[in-house]
């Protein structure tokens, strides 16, 4: 939460502190706080106890125990500094809780406050405890606010030496007890309001010359000078001693003037280009501020003439910090009010009761409402009074503050005109608003508009805008809703707009429904619009809070109760829902039909945003039937010049909006029995027709234009085809038919970004063309033409453009069936030559290509005794599924890491798709061994290490196993997967989570049919890299192991299976070093325990042999080292083996690559440590000794002695020297 700036804070006329960092964030404060009617110089009302829109979720402060045994035990932690951070800590976590509620604390203050004094004031209490009392009142204080927190400190005349004292013995430069400076300075504001003279208190020091010393009033002030000099918060803290102090009367009486002339000269002479500077700037602004803030008008008058020079001499508007340029706005309307006599505007307009309580009690049928009138004395004030000069430059200045670029300093500027304004005569300030007004000319930037906002909302809160400006204000108010100014590749104007609905939220409480009445459509449906169709989150937020609040205090928006339920804050927050669900059923109330259409035609669909374009155009498609008439006869004739117009981005949104809108008249025509050119006139019909012509005669499919034109005319060609429109034998098609065909062939000329919606746009467009041009008769193709497209895009599979080749396979994909009938072999044969080319660059050519193959399949459909060339059936059943099953295989790498998964990807969701259109027409056709290939492959998939594919293996596994009415025939082990996997329940299993997954998936290790693609699916998961799918994979892995160890003929199964993975993947480092990493594993954790005791077990004895044969000649050291790890698990099996390990390790002793030697070194010494029986005990010492104390890092000819003497103790043939190798 944004900690409170204390010096930001002001009260409205309702007395809720406003803090402006963001509008929305202040409706949202404002309609959702305890409403406490203020009293003070700007007016007030009644307080409305009975409507509180409470946003707590805190009953109270329940951690009150825990805090007391925080702050009693601050002595015996405060020694330790992780206990001290402890409980600091803990204690900040609590009061963070209640940054929100800080109410809550309330009855807790007092005695919060008076522990941590006690240990503050304890005279046994060190420094360090000090410090740390006072942290722990800072915290308090920040969350609870220092103007109530400070009226708790004891300020009687005891307190006032003590504290002083206190404060003058800290070191300001000290970062680490800022905090204790603040609160003293805190404290020391409020015990200097003791009603004594000063002087009293120090009468007799003065007696003996000799003794005499400063008095306080002296040193107190010396304090707050020195601290308005200091960097941190301390500096706030003093503007506020200095505020409380120099206000005494006998204080004001002789420092007054010092003061001031300190203050002024600070400001004269500070350079505001340096730190040093800016901070004494900010010190001096701050107390004058203050001053001025709660000193006596008749005390300070006569100074403010003299600091307004100052301040127009130091030109701080145009200071680089913005800090500086808010505390100079701060000061200046503090000046401004300072000139001006304190009354009540007698002019000011009154809504009545400004109560919720009141307006709603006007409902129950014999209640009244007093109406509130000014006071009385403030009416007999003369209304007429001459106005010092001055005041006309401190509006300038704030009127200039508007315009700053920073919000905080238009925010205190907008405060400012209100205060200032609320005490002028009625012309003057008229004139004020006009000014007002001026900022949101066309000339000025977004900072002048928003400012101009926030200036009209305070003005209306405080009644200053009178009803007869409402005509002038409503229409700028309307375009600031709307406001949006493009710069580059954005645009600005967010906060213009949020500072917008803020005014029509305070318009909303500030005048009588009947003041309102000649504008409530015009602000309804603005703010309709900005809450359904702003980009902005805030802003749509913002809209519907300003919405609500007109709905419940002015009562008179049209349908407002069902479109705030409809449109709430949380279903604004959803951009897609606003476009395409609320603004329809808004759409259906007639006042907001057509306002919302307009904006979306005049503002929308030519936005700056693609994906706001796009959105706008659905929900002018969606709105068409609202208005069909208007769509055809107003907005379909302004769109389509706009469609053929210069600007890129309004083009793009028009021809989209005019695909979108034709197609939904066009099904309106079809629910009324009617011809879609009955609703469509001729000259709209021709000039859909004639945009592709038009552009292209410009150039305009050229260059990043584009990469907009070119999808957007392919969704107009499909539109236009749904649309059933008379073009049929139209020379349009072949212009049409030309840019499809030219954009799948020159995909790779543009930028990467549009490829995909171009691509996915031109083959939508090609199927629609295809379905309503190509065919002379209902289901048969124009020969000439399926020859001619069929033909092209087979010959574009081979093209050396990928992107060419990933068109191609695609638009083959979208033909419908009359073009593929006659044409299948030679397509499907095209298709899998494509899928089957292993290239790394033809990558995405081939995940394409499977997507095509089972696409065309599922067009073509099945058929037990249809031909080849037409259905798929029989005969070309198996060519298809060996195509898909080979992509299952694909595990191409390259800089983009695994790209081979998008193959396997397509791969299964084409089986799926595939086996699914099989099984309901002919399941007769599907064998067993292509059943089983596919089941067994999908359960490799969904073991492998990949989350995201793993989780689409197990869907596509899962659909396919539960498949009914009818099943899918042949799958291997069906009822004990279904008991593993049981139809009631699995839709539950996340298949992303390793730890949920892998315990399901291992079981099927039990199955032999299985086992093997099981296997190598874990072997990847256990031996691969994140944490979490190594821990669950192989956590399940062993607990099938472990409940196998008693059945020798499972583990037998087991192991034999495990080689066979080794072997079929020998030198196929994707599997291979996984493999050994899970050996390893495996053999540390003794899973082959029940081989040990046999002679040189066939196990090992293979494994050893494959070991030898993975590692032979590698260089690669992530393998070496798990072969080594490898190689000293097998020393626990019995016979011969053991030497023919031991002959490997001294192999390795001599590798060419130290660290493999050193490693080696290393894993024979832990190997002998855990198995002690492999070697003679005579000899034990000597070897650890020898492996331990030898560097096996030097060079290969100092170590081989070494080596060698390890050889004749362990009774080991020594190697000989080969000429060449990595090895001796």
């Amino acid at each position: 939460m944004r900690k409170r700036n204390t010096h930001d804070e002001d009260k409205n006329p309702d007395g809720i502190v406003i803090n402006y960092p963001n509008i929305f964030a202040y409706i949202k404060l404002i309609t959702m706080a305890q409403t406490d009617m203020d009293t003070g110089e700007d007016g007030g009302g009644g307080a409305e106890p009975e409507v509180v829109a409470h946003a707590s979720v805190l009953g109270g402060f329940t951690e009150s125990t825990e805090v007391q045994a925080l702050i009693s035990s601050l002595p015996e932690v405060h020694e330790k500094l992780t206990t001290r951070e402890l409980a600091f800590e803990r204690f900040i976590v609590i009061m963070d809780c209640y940054q929100e509620q800080p109410h809550l604390l309330d009855p807790h203050l007092e005695w919060m406050l008076n522990l941590l004094l006690e240990v503050i004031r304890s005279e046994q209490s060190p420094p360090l405890l000090v410090h740390l009392g006072f942290k722990f009142l800072y915290i308090i204080s920040k969350v609870r606010g220092y103007k109530i927190f400070m009226q708790l400190f004891p300020h009687e005349v005891a307190d006032l030496q003590p504290v002083l004292d206190l404060l003058c013995r800290q070191d300001p430069k000290d970062p680490e007890t800022w905090e204790t400076r603040y609160m003293l300075l805190l404290w020391l504001s409020m015990t200097c309001l003791i009603p004594f003279d000063l002087s009293r208190l120090d009468g007799h020091l003065t007696s003996d010359p000799s003794q005499a010393r400063e008095p306080i009033m002296d040193r107190i002030l010396v304090v707050a000078k020195s601290y308005l000099m200091v960097s941190d918060k301390s500096r706030d803290a003093a503007s506020v001693l200095v505020s409380k102090f120099v206000t005494r009367p006998d204080v004001k009486l002789r420092r007054l003037a010092d003061f001031l002339d300190w203050s002024l000269t600070s400001i004269s002479q500070a350079d505001d280009q340096t730190m040093e500077g800016t901070v004494v700037l900010d010190g001096a602004l701050q107390s004058l501020a203050q001053l001025f803030k709660h000193g006596k008008r008749d005390d300070f008058l006569q100074y403010a003439s003299v600091v307004l020079q100052c301040l127009d001499q130091r030109r701080l508007a145009e200071s680089s910090q913005a800090t500086l340029r808010k505390l100079g706005v701060k000061l200046i309307q503090r000046l401004g009010l300072t000139f001006l006599k304190p009354r009540l505007a007698k002019w000011r307009y009154q809504r009545g009761s400004r109560s919720l309580v009141a307006n709603l009690s006007l409902s129950r049928p014999g209640s009244t409402v007093d109406t509130v009138s000014p006071d009385e004395e403030a009416q007999s004030l003369e209304e007429d009074y001459d106005i010092p000069e001055e005041v006309e430059d401190v509006i300038e200045q704030l009127l200039g503050g508007l315009k700053d670029k920073e919000t905080i300093v238009r925010w205190s500027a907008a405060k400012g005109i209100g205060r200032v304004t609320g005490r002028l005569p009625k012309e003057l300030a008229d004139d004020v608003v006009g000014s007002v007004l001026d900022c949101f000319s066309f000339q000025e930037t977004d900072n002048s508009w928003h400012g101009g906002c926030l200036a009209l909302a305070e003005l209306g809160r405080r009644g200053l805008l009178v009803p007869s400006r409402l005509p002038d204000v409503v229409p700028l108010i309307l375009k600031a809703l709307v406001y949006d100014e493009k710069r580059g590749a954005c645009s600005v104007g967010s906060n213009v707009r949020d500072a917008a609905c803020y005014v029509c939220w305070a318009f909303a409480r500030a005048y009588d429904p009947t003041e309102l009445k000649p504008y409530v459509t015009q602000i309804a449906c603005a703010l309709v619009i900005t809450a359904v169709f702003d980009r902005n989150i805030n802003c749509r937020r913002a809209a519907s809070a300003a919405f609500q609040e007109n709905v419940g205090r002015q009562g008179t928006f049209p349908h407002g109760i069902e479109i705030v339920v409809a449109a709430d804050y949380f279903a604004v927050g959803n951009l897609s829902n606003c476009y395409l669900t609320i603004s329809v059923y808004i759409a259906s109330f007639p006042e907001y039909t057509r306002p919302m259409i307009d904006h979306l035609v005049a503002m929308k669909i030519n936005h700056w945003d693609g994906g706001i374009r796009e959105l706008a155009t659905k929900a002018l498609h969606n709105l068409t039937a609202q208005a069909p008439d208007y769509m055809t006869e107003t907005v379909l004739p302004r769109l389509l010049p706009v469609a053929i117009g210069i600007d890129l981005e309004g083009r793009h949104g028009a021809i989209l909006a005019c695909a979108e809108v034709g197609h939904a008249l066009y099904k309106l025509a079809i629910e009324k029995n009617r011809m879609v050119t009955e609703l469509i006139c001729p000259d709209s019909v021709e000039a859909l027709k004639g945009i592709h012509q038009k552009l292209l005669d410009r150039k305009q499919y050229r260059g990043f234009g584009g990469e907009l034109m070119r999808p957007a005319v392919c969704v107009l060609i499909q539109k236009m085809c749904l649309c059933k429109l008379p073009f049929k034998d139209d020379c349009v098609i072949t212009g049409w038919q030309w840019l499809i065909d030219d954009t799948l062939k020159s995909l790779h000329l543009f930028s990467a970004g549009p490829r995909d919606s171009m691509k996915e746009a031109a083959v939508s467009a090609l199927a629609a063309l295809c379905e309503q041009c190509y065919q002379p008769q209902p289901g048969v193709a124009d020969p000439q033409t399926q020859e001619l497209l069929v033909s092209q895009y087979i010959a574009g599979l081979k093209s050396p453009e990928v992107l060419t080749r990933c068109g191609s396979a695609l638009a083959l994909g979208s033909l419908p069936r009359f073009m593929i009938c006659g044409k299948l072999d030679q397509i499907l044969s095209g298709l899998r030559q494509s899928s089957s080319q292993r290239e790394v660059i033809f990558t995405e050519a081939r995940r394409d290509a499977v997507k095509g193959m089972a696409q065309v399949c599922v067009t073509a459909g099945v058929s037990t005794e249809g031909s080849t060339d037409t259905v798929v059936c029989e005969v070309n059943v198996s060519l298809i599924y060996r195509a898909l099953l080979d992509c299952l295989s694909d595990y191409t790498l390259d800089f983009r890491g695994d790209v081979g998964a998008w193959v396997r990807e397509a791969a299964m969701t084409s089986l799926m798709e595939v086996t699914v259109m099989v099984v309901s027409r002919a399941p007769q056709i599907l064998s067993q061994d292509l059943v089983n290939g596919m089941m067994c492959s999908l359960a490799q998939q969904s073991a492998e290490k990949i989350d995201r594919y793993r989780a689409h293996a197990g869907s596509v596994f899962l659909t396919l196993l539960h498949k009914d009415h009818p099943p899918v025939p042949h799958i291997p082990h069906r009822e004990e997967l279904l008991k593993i996997f049981p139809p009631v329940g699995s839709e539950s299993l996340n298949w992303n989570a390793p730890s949920q997954a892998f315990p399901h998936i291992t079981q099927l290790l039990r199955l032999p049919q299985y086992q093997y693609h099981t296997l190598l699916g874990l072997t990847v998961s256990v031996g691969g890299l994140t944490e979490s799918t190594v821990r669950f994979s192989s956590q399940s892995l062993f607990d099938h192991l472990m409940l196998i160890q008693q059945d020798l003929d499972a583990l037998r199964h087991f192991s034999d299976t495990l080689l066979r993975v080794f072997r079929d993947n020998l030198r196929n480092d994707r599997v291979s070093i996984p493999l050994l990493k899970m050996l390893d594993q495996m053999l540390s954790r003794a899973c082959f325990d029940s081989f040990t005791a046999e002679q040189d077990h066939p196990f090992c004895v293979d494994l050893l042999t494959l070991c030898k044969e993975e590692i032979k000649k590698s260089k690669d050291v992530q393998k070496l080292r798990s072969g080594i790890a490898v190689f000293c698990g097998l020393i626990q099996f019995q016979g011969k083996i053991q030497k023919k390990v031991l002959f490997q390790l001294m192999l390795l002793l001599c590798h060419t690559f130290p660290v493999i030697r050193k490693v080696t070194a290393s894993q024979m010494y832990e190997m002998f440590l855990t198995y002690d029986d492999v070697i003679d005990p005579s000899v034990m010492d000597n070897v650890m000794s020898l492996l331990s104390d030898t560097n096996w890092e030097d060079d290969i000819a100092t170590v081989r002695p070494h080596r060698n003497q390890l050889c004749d103790w362990l009774g080991v043939a020594k190697p000989q020297v080969v000429a060449k190798g990595s090895v001796s």
